[in-house]
């Protein structure tokens, strides 16, 4: 195997110095999620203020990513969470992770933060090398208008990373966007989880351009062997029943009839206007007003994200997915995916999880703020937010903030984080992995939809699918594609050109885990067995009443190694 050339950028904030290392040859195995993790517990405080110049943001391609194999493009956004107070890892599709790649670096790390507050800067990356400037007519800008603005100065063939307001006044909900493969590059493609957007804006970085103009794919060291897996992958997947031809927010009916579909704040487990939510009506849309499915990144051959138009024709949001028609459309009474649609727009204009941010306007509407199911007064919320009022603020800064805030005892969030659509009261193995997974109520870190599974296989369903999701995370692959354990190490074996051996990507996943938890016991967040929210073990759901009774002892049994089956490494991620 031919020596890596790989590099690592490093970016100082405090005096804007940039260096550039060699990546170190015992990290070839990691990227994406295992990358990131691996760097912040080597080189990140896990006390250090989240907002503070000591936190370290750490943006990881995956290792396949560059690579010509299928649907590889996904990145990693990862930091020390103000929402958590732990450590957190949020995945995006978009081409910036592509083009980093192809220049040879495999990460940016960002630490430190200047000394004016009131300077924004951006990062540029070429094939000429990195440099960093101050850029103060892009302060304030939503992430639409900038991508615009950009694009009169930056070559077409650029990308960009970039946050909204919600970053820049470093709101707990923030998120981080990257722009797709569409001709306008519309930045829709959000790190969403866990308010990393907020650790960007700290360190008063606006934003990243990567432009890797016409740079080829990265050649792997057998390609043979590689292209003879690039097309059997392409070929079963395009074969096969494509689960995801329609995306995600054709989820809808069965989440409604698992209980899992939740009703003002949770206090119900269906919705009565799952007919307006389903997404099998953005589905029929695309006849009259256009739109479509598309591949959010290049070389995608899912194509889950729909393109949404108005009534009128014109481009609205990409994509509009199960989680946000749950959480900003039946969690808050909001009757009409097409307000869903706009409420998704200006999330992503102003930097926004749309989990957190739905999760926080329910509970303010719980507490009598705002009637439930009030559309325009969501949306007039979203815009107090980029404008920095109080309530905009408290919002802004996610669901715990909001039900502290305005005093609402039912509070659904499970380490800081609200609980996303999958419920874990009918999913109680999923209930596992919010209290385990180090990232919180996340159900990208290992969902499990099997309402029937007994008490005893719960922590293994949960355990297996945690690392099963860290080994895909690492590997750009996105999760929808499918792909297997097995898949992942026989691409990295063909890549590096050495063999890949099952124990080897089994314990890839399994540190990857180990290392945020290690991180959160540093950070003062020790693995804890009872921190579901007493709401969740409390107000049952669904014709049993279902609620979160897992007893602890059996919960705790997710944090002891428990070894591969074979039929893990047949097993794809979930999410």
């Amino acid at each position: 195997m031919a020596e890596s050339t790989d590099r690592l950028i490093r970016v100082d904030m405090t005096d804007q110095s940039i260096s550039i290392d060699p990546f170190p040859d015992e990290w070839k195995l990691l990227g994406g999620r295992a990358l990131s993790a691996k760097i912040l517990l080597a080189e990140c405080d896990p006390t250090c203020d989240p907002l503070g110049a000591d936190n370290v943001l750490v943006m990881a391609p995956g290792v396949l990513t560059g690579s010509a194999a299928p649907t590889s493009g996904r990145i990693s956004i990862g930091g020390k969470s103000p929402l958590t107070g732990g450590i957190k890892e949020a995945n995006a599709g978009g081409n910036p992770s592509q083009d980093l790649t192809k220049l040879g670096y495999r990460g940016i790390i960002v630490r430190g933060k200047p000394a004016d507050p009131d300077k924004r800067y951006a990062i540029d990356v070429t094939k000429d090398g990195v440099s960093i400037k101050e850029v103060p007519d892009c302060k304030g800008m939503w992430n639409y208008a900038l991508i615009e603005h950009l694009a009169q100065s930056y070559s077409k063939t650029a990308s960009f990373i970039s946050i909204g307001p919600a970053g820049e006044l470093q709101l707990k909900g923030a998120s981080v966007a990257c722009t797709d493969q569409e001709k306008a590059r519309h930045p829709a493609r959000h790190a969403a989880r866990g308010g990393l957007g907020a650790v960007m804006g700290s360190k008063g970085l606006k934003y990243v351009s990567v432009d890797a103009e016409r740079t080829p794919v990265r050649t792997p060291a057998d390609k043979k062997e590689f292209t003879r897996l690039v097309k059997t992958l392409t070929k079963g997947y395009l074969d096969g029943p494509q689960p995801m031809k329609h995306g995600t927010s054709t989820s809808v009916p069965m989440a409604q009839v698992l209980f899992t579909f939740p009703y003002k704040n949770r206090i119900e487990g269906q919705s009565p206007d799952v007919k307006t939510l389903d997404g099998a009506r953005i589905i029929e849309s695309f006849e009259e007003r256009g739109g479509g499915m598309h591949n959010c990144l290049t070389g995608c051959i899912v194509q889950c994200s729909n393109i949404v138009h108005d009534a009128d024709g014109n481009y609205k949001t990409s994509a509009l997915e199960f989680e946000t028609i749950t959480l900003l459309g039946a969690n808050c009474a909001i009757q009409s995916w097409e307000d869903v649609a706009d409420l998704d727009r200006l999330c992503d204009e102003v930097g926004l999880d749309t989990i957190e941010t739905g999760a926080a306007i329910a509970i303010y509407m719980e507490s009598g703020g705002l009637p439930w199911g009030d559309a325009e007064g969501a949306k007039g919320i979203l815009h107090e937010i980029a404008e920095g009022t109080p309530l905009g603020t408290t919002i802004g800064n996610g669901a715990d903030s909001t039900g502290k805030q305005h005093k609402v005892d039912r509070i659904p969030t499970v380490g800081g984080q609200a609980i996303p659509a999958w419920d874990p009261r009918p999913l109680r193995a999923t209930g596992i992995t919010y209290i385990t997974s180090a990232q919180g109520a996340d159900h990208t870190a290992g969902l499990v939809v099997n309402p029937g599974m007994e008490p005893d296989d719960m922590p293994r369903a949960s355990q297996d699918n945690q690392i099963i999701n860290a080994i895909i995370d690492s590997s750009g692959f996105c999760m929808f594609l499918g792909v297997n354990p097995d898949v992942v190490r026989e691409f990295y074996g063909a890549f590096l050109g050495e063999e890949v051996s099952r124990d080897q990507i089994y314990d890839l996943g399994w540190q990857c885990i180990e290392d945020e938890w290690t991180f959160n016991d540093r950070a003062g967040l020790p693995r804890a067995t009872d921190s579901m929210p007493e709401c969740m073990k409390t107000d049952g759901v669904g014709p049993q009443k279902a609620v979160f009774d897992v007893d602890p002892a059996i919960v705790a049994r997710t944090y002891e190694r428990m070894g591969p089956t074979d039929e893990f490494f047949s097993k794809g991620g979930t999410g």
